[in-house]
C-alpha cells in the first residue's frame, strides 16, 4: 500500500473517528450504533495506514 493521505487528512480522519465512535458508543443504539462503529473503525485504519483504498479508485492524493 502507497500512501495517499497528507498528515492533516490522516488527523481529521482520526478525530472524527473517534467523534463517530464515542457517539455511536453513548447516543446511538442498534443497527446505526454499529454502523456508526464500522463508520469509526474504517476512518480510524485510514488515519493510521495513510492509505485509502476509495481514494486509490478514484485517482486522488492528498500526500504532496
Amino acid at each position: 500500500m502507497i500512501k495517499n493521505e497528507s498528515t492533516m487528512d490522516r488527523a481529521i480522519r482520526a478525530i472524527v473517528g473517534v467523534v463517530i465512535l464515542y457517539v455511536a458508543y453513548a447516543i446511538l443504539t442498534g443497527l446505526v450504533a454499529f454502523l456508526g462503529y464500522i463508520v469509526g473503525i474504517v476512518l480510524l485504519f485510514t488515519a493510521i495506514t495513510g492509505y485509502c483504498p476509495l481514494y486509490k479508485i478514484l485517482g486522488i492524493s492528498t500526500l504532496k
